[in-house]
């Protein structure tokens, strides 16, 4: 018994359970496109699909993420002690965590209908990918947005069978939205990662970082305004973007001087910049 307990908090702390910001962050936006596409709550099979899928899909890219970065870690002091890095679970075995997650995250998936099944199937190359973007591209950043904003087609093709342009609008807005953060993530890291070689955001905006950082949060909440002005959301929508805003105004507070404290601050408190978009949402089509 004690030697299931220790591997099952192994195995928690390697998924992140304790820190529900990461899927946080993914849940609001896939759940606001759900509303979108339903006109209202898309109903309780769906709900149930995207918050599991969301929180299981998050999990496994964790465990894909540890392995990949293993070698990288344990030379940055926030990332040491994760299990795969300490050598507490091995590279093999945080696989086969995360395909079992996966596994379960596409058996879902298979409850609800051939289009949102084939762009799973993409979602999850996405996913896979990521991990290694930071050894190629200067902006790795940007192809954690596409992934962590891919829920957004996902859930209109789940409800309407099809991804239409809105969806793809508001992916790009929501991908502004995870360079902002991510950014600031970046930012927390910066003097380890060009120590170890590794390339981000953070370093290859280097002093523009900041002013970057709030015009993708000002393009995020502008594209998602214009992509649904024709909805006709009203004042709980407006609200909510306007509480989005001044999120992202304290967030500059919090950036400004590049604090390795008032970074990572800002990236674990965004999931609420989300709720407050998706809250905006969601009370618009409630007053209908």
């Amino acid at each position: 018994m004690r030697w299931r307990d220790g591997r099952l908090a192994l195995y928690l702390d390697l998924i992140r359970w304790d820190r529900p910001a990461g899927w946080l962050l993914l849940l609001w936006p896939t759940l606001g496109a759900l509303w979108i596409a339903a006109h209202g709550f898309p109903g309780w099979h769906l709900l149930a699909v995207f918050t599991l899928g969301t929180i299981l899909m998050r999990s496994a890219g964790c465990c894909v993420n540890d392995v990949a970065d293993r070698d990288f870690d344990r030379h940055v002091k926030r990332t040491a002690q994760r299990p795969v890095t300490s050598g507490k679970v091995s590279a093999r075995e945080a696989l086969l965590v995360g395909a079992v997650l996966a596994l379960a995250a596409f058996g879902l998936v298979l409850t609800t209908n051939a289009a949102t099944i084939a762009w799973s199937v993409a979602a999850l190359g996405i996913t896979l990918l990521y991990p290694f973007a930071k050894r190629v591209v200067s902006m790795p950043q940007a192809v954690l947005g596409v992934a962590f904003s891919f829920g957004i087609p996902m859930a209109f093709a789940a409800v309407q069978s099809r991804v239409p342009p809105t969806a793809w609008l508001l992916l790009l807005g929501n991908l502004f939205w995870v360079l902002a953060y991510d950014t600031e993530y970046a930012m927390v890291d910066r003097d380890d990662d060009l120590r170890i070689g590794i390339r981000t955001s953070a370093i290859t905006l280097g002093q523009a970082d900041v002013p970057v950082v709030m015009a993708c949060y000002g393009s995020f909440l502008a594209l998602w305004v214009l992509v649904l002005a024709p909805r006709g959301l009203g004042l709980p929508f407006q609200l909510g973007v306007a509480a989005a805003a001044v999120q992202a105004l304290w967030h500059w507070r919090l950036i400004r001087d590049r604090s390795r404290e008032g970074c990572f601050r800002a990236f674990r408190l965004n999931h609420w910049v989300g709720f407050a978009v998706f809250a905006g949402i969601v009370a618009s089509y409630g007053l209908r």
